[in-house]
């Protein structure tokens, strides 16, 4: 009797874990190309819209950006588009989506030799898309930029940039939906490299950007805000002080204004995810929060609040012996989270993650996938 009970209970175990996984529903592949699709980033427009962008080595000229649409959650995707120019290399897109639905997408591209950050937008929901635009000089050599909309419909794009002879972080703005774009702003001058930043916004008008530097000697995480929509900025915040690399942060503002803060941090000896947050828009910050305790390195955090407030964190983790896709949340404002929930189970390394709450609810998580012998875009949905 008793050893039925036991088995009773494992099969009821057994079965609410399944239940549970299958509210992500299953995996799915969303390109078939001869090349590489990497680094994908995605926005949902206000009816749910799913609008996704990447870069590809799929042309034989080298890289360009790709985009694709869902209007049903997920299930049907549009045919992949080019919207980037098919003369220099185009690499890891940012999107953001304004209030009117529009879309704007940036990148940095050699062009043919020389980098630029690139903008284009869709004002119809990603059928037709502008002239892609250059916003940086001709100088230097970024590879991150991203991008913002905020609730006046301004836009905001960050990049690093080696312009001074190391890496510090620029900015500039659009007031009028990209058609204009302010001067080229610098944001950092600091003796190591600045590296990596993530910008969000929130509905005071107040704009915050993360970005990991060297300047202490290893890898540290800093944070400077503007309180006027970009016209002026705060003095740069240092926000950790640990005695490995602290990398790659992700910034996220949820519904009441709360700032959330993710990276991946070397401190423990392998790299492992970290998260903090400020609930008086950015002018303090809670302790480090260690959200990860894993056998393999922990990296590429991104990080999304969803209408309820509650805080998604996606990386990919080589635990299992290869990287893997990993989700955790909170559902209290980062005080305490589920335990890590791996997401795929592929043959070979699915990496960069992106996840994002549609109006609903529902999350999305995207990722690179080397799983069919080529990198390919995968997709895996959770249904609230």
């Amino acid at each position: 009797m008793k050893r039925t009970g036991l088995f009773i209970f494992a099969c009821l175990i057994l079965l609410f874990a399944q239940s549970a996984q299958a509210d992500w529903g299953f995996v799915k592949r969303i390109t078939w190309n001869s090349g590489g699709s990497y680094n994908p980033d995605i926005v949902f427009d206000s009816s749910g819209g799913l609008h996704v962008v990447w870069w590809d080595t799929t042309p034989s000229a080298g890289p360009v950006i790709y985009y694709k649409k869902s209007s049903d959650g997920g299930v049907i995707w549009t045919s992949a588009k080019k919207i980037s120019g098919f003369t220099g290399n185009a690499w890891f897109p940012a999107i953001a989506v304004d209030s009117f639905d529009r879309l704007h997408v940036v990148w940095p591209e050699d062009y043919p030799t020389s980098p630029y950050i690139y903008y284009t937008r869709s004002t119809d929901g990603g059928i037709s898309w502008s002239n892609p635009m250059k916003l940086s000089r001709d100088l230097g050599n970024g590879r991150v930029v991203d991008i913002a909309a905020d609730s006046s419909d301004n836009l905001h794009v960050v990049w690093y940039l080696d312009d001074p002879g190391n890496f510090e972080i620029y900015y500039r703005k659009s007031e009028d939906a990209g058609a204009t774009w302010t001067g080229s702003q610098r944001l950092t001058w600091n003796s190591g490299d600045s590296k990596s930043p993530a910008i969000a916004s929130d509905s005071s008008g107040n704009v915050h950007v993360a970005w990991h530097d060297l300047t202490p000697g290893s890898g540290e995480i800093y944070y400077r805000k503007s309180t006027d929509s970009g016209t002026s900025w705060q003095t740069s915040k240092r926000l950790t002080w640990n005695s490995g690399d602290s990398t790659d942060p992700d910034i996220a503002v949820g519904p009441s204004g709360q700032v959330h803060l993710a990276w991946d941090d070397g401190t423990p000896g392998n790299y492992e995810i970290y998260y903090k947050k400020s609930t008086n828009a950015g002018n303090t910050w809670t302790a480090n929060r260690r959200l990860t305790w894993n056998e393999g390195g922990s990296t590429s955090p991104d990080i999304a609040v969803d209408s309820d407030a509650h805080i998604h964190v996606v990386w990919h983790d080589l635990t299992p012996g290869k990287a893997e896709i990993y989700h955790k949340m909170s559902t209290d404002g980062g005080a305490t989270w589920t335990t890590n929930q791996r997401l795929t189970w592929n043959p070979e390394d699915s990496w960069g993650p992106v996840i994002e709450a549609d109006p609903s609810g529902n999350l999305h998580v995207l990722w690179s996938d080397d799983t069919p012998g080529n990198t390919e875009i995968f997709y895996k949905k959770y249904s609230k």
